[in-house]
């Protein structure tokens, strides 16, 4: 990875920009390298390539949610269980609770939308770097909200499926099909059709009315 001109220095912030859409990614790489203290350490278009060259000496990463081989949340995971030191800053242009909600979950330290003006860019990359976390308030409080209903049902309802398997049993029981699964929780079609496999095989179901049945006899799948 090349530091650029800037020297580099302890106190220098060290980021990645993980974005398929070049002319984004090449405008935030600009807008970041005119910034003090900050550095540009690797940029990569796709989860692959983020994998590959975001490693421990990095310290900020900027992750969109949509990449061309996966998804951004499933990228943030296992960056984070790599790196743990690690801060990632989502910059997407989803704004629905459910993106939210699978990125904080994923270990994202901030979400921002496509959008924002360079002032709150360079405001969020310095406050997710010190540590802190960065979400709107408003759509904070519902995600915050949100996730704690969910630790709630965790140790009663379907133990043997995983927090994701019981995100998707959720959304199948509401009535949402695949795609719109997909689109919610940002994940490729191919994971999710794997999830309602895994889901069907585990709680021993024939198909997806089976599966919708039992959930919703256990309280998944209902307005609050």
């Amino acid at each position: 990875m090349s530091a650029g001109t800037k020297s580099s220095t302890t106190s220098s912030i060290r980021v990645a920009v993980v974005d398929d859409h070049p002319v984004f990614r090449l405008g935030m790489v600009a807008l970041l390298s005119t910034l003090d203290g900050m550095e540009v350490a690797a940029q990569a278009s796709s989860v692959a390539e983020a994998l590959d060259v975001v490693d421990g000496d990095v310290d900020v990463v900027l992750m969109d949610l949509e990449l061309g081989d996966g998804s951004g949340v499933d990228a943030t995971r296992r960056l984070v269980e790599r790196h743990p030191a690690l801060r990632v800053l989502v910059v997407t242009m989803h704004e629905d609770d459910e993106s939210l909600v699978a990125s904080v979950r994923a270990g994202a330290r901030g979400y921002l939308v496509k959008g924002a003006d360079p002032g709150e860019v360079e405001r969020a990359v310095r406050a997710v770097a010190n540590g802190e976390v960065i979400l709107g308030a408003a759509v904070a409080a519902r995600a915050m909200s949100f996730m704690a209903a969910s630790r709630r049902m965790e140790p009663t309802v379907f133990p043997e499926l995983t927090d994701r398997e019981r995100e998707v049993l959720d959304l199948v029981a509401r009535g949402y099909d695949n795609a719109s699964i997909s689109r919610r929780l940002v994940l490729s079609p191919k994971t999710v059709r794997n999830h309602v496999s895994n889901v069907l095989a585990k709680l021993g179901v024939p198909d997806r009315p089976a599966a919708i049945v039992r959930a919703r006899d256990a309280g998944l799948g209902l307005d609050t």
